[in-house]
C-alpha cells in the first residue's frame, strides 16, 4: 500500500508529552503512534454513527460465582448466541469472583445486545466491551473472514 506523508505542527509541550506517551507505550517512532491514534478514532466514529455493520469484539466481565444459577444463566446465554461466540476464557480470581473473556464476531448490533444482556445479569459486577469494526464476508472455502476496516 502506498504511503502518503504529511506534516503536523505541535507546540513543544504537546510534542514532549506525546513523545513521553509513545515511549511509555513502546512505539519506536511517532508515525506508528499517529497511525494507531487515527485508526482508533476512525473506528470509534464508525461505531458511533452505526457505519460498522460487522465487528469482532472482546467482552470481559467479573461475576460472583456464588450468585444463584448465574454460571448456568451465563452459559445458556452464550449457547443461545453460539453464532456470535468464538471462544471464552474463564479465570478464578478468588473464592467468590470469576472473570470471563468472550471473543465475539458478527453483526455489531447483535454483539452489543449480547454484551448488554451478559453485563445486566444479576451478579455480574463489572463488564466491558471492546469492538473493532470489520469488513465481513464468506470465503470461497466455507468460513467467515473478518478484515479490520482501517
Amino acid at each position: 500500500m502506498p504511503i502518503e506523508r504529511f506534516t503536523i505542527s505541535l507546540d513543544r509541550r504537546l510534542a514532549a508529552e506525546f513523545d513521553a506517551l509513545i515511549r511509555a507505550r513502546g512505539y519506536v517512532n511517532r508515525s506508528e503512534a499517529v497511525r494507531d491514534l487515527l485508526r482508533q478514532r476512525i473506528e470509534r466514529e464508525r461505531l458511533a454513527r452505526d457505519a460498522a455493520p460487522y465487528c469482532v469484539g472482546c467482552l470481559s466481565y467479573v461475576y460472583d460465582h456464588q450468585e444463584r444459577d448465574l454460571a448456568e444463566r451465563l452459559t445458556a446465554l452464550a449457547h443461545a448466541h453460539h453464532d456470535l461466540v468464538i471462544s471464552a476464557t474463564h479465570a478464578h480470581l478468588d473464592h467468590a469472583s470469576c472473570m470471563e473473556t468472550v471473543i465475539l464476531r458478527g453483526r455489531t448490533g447483535a454483539v452489543r445486545a449480547f454484551a448488554d444482556a451478559v453485563i445486566a445479569e444479576r451478579g455480574v459486577r463489572h463488564g466491558s466491551l471492546n469492538l473493532v469494526p470489520v469488513e465481513a464476508g464468506a470465503a470461497r472455502h466455507g468460513h467467515f473472514h473478518a478484515r479490520p476496516k482501517s
